[in-house]
């Protein structure tokens, strides 16, 4: 019997996603044995709006506390630091291709991989769009960084990812985290936005009755 799945569309810059991703870890771990989580990357700093750190608007930096706040994880003075400088360049692509690469080798842990890179940046502090930030992440799961870093550039990713972008355009997404119910041909808006534990589980049983 084919089993429903769970799109959960992030972008590895996503600061309310970096907040979001412990209650959907555990979102997953209550759901994995009955529904299929799969992790798409949203490209949400593509283009002109790609640049340095520096240049985030203040809307984006007062948001930082809030999220804190509501999320209970910090952002680390290493972070901070990173984003006083304010030289490191933000881009999305670099991450959305770690992210296809790696769901290749370990799609289990892919949801694990998006908790990781984000923490790179936002607890550690390291660049969001050097290659090594990913390869560094990926030695927590046994693979090697140089290797990973390789698997990141290789073209047909790149055409892969590419692709990914347009389709989490086309469903009609420009908002960070998403997450989309689709069971059998039916697609179901699950979640957008920050959301506790709580409020998912009410979504997800509120989808399954209208079914």
């Amino acid at each position: 019997m084919e089993r429903p799945v769970i799109y959960y569309v992030f972008d590895v810059l996503c600061s309310w996603c970096y907040g979001f991703s412990a209650n959907m870890h555990q979102f997953y771990e209550r759901h994995k044995e009955d529904i299929d989580f799969r992790v798409m990357s949203g490209g949400m700093v593509l283009g002109e709006k790609e640049g340095p750190i520096g240049d985030l608007s203040q809307g984006i930096r007062e948001a930082f506390p809030r999220i804190e706040e509501m999320s209970g994880r910090p952002f680390s003075k290493e972070f901070y630091a990173l984003l006083d400088k304010g030289e490191a360049q933000l881009s999305s692509l670099p991450g959305a291709l770690a992210m296809a690469a790696f769901r290749t080798y370990q799609p289990d842990n892919a949801l694990a991989f998006a908790k990781r890179m984000q923490e790179a940046f936002y607890q550690e502090g390291l660049a969001p769009a050097q290659a090594a930030t990913f390869g560094h992440c990926a030695e927590d799961f046994g693979m090697n960084a140089k290797d990973f870093m390789k698997l990141m550039v290789d073209k047909d990713r790149l055409d892969l990812v590419r692709k990914e972008f347009e389709v989490v355009k086309q469903w009609g997404i420009s908002g960070f985290p998403t997450l989309v119910y689709q069971e059998k041909d039916k697609a179901y808006l699950l979640a957008r936005g920050y959301q506790n534990l709580e409020a998912l589980e009410e979504n997800l049983k509120r989808v399954k009755e209208a079914i």
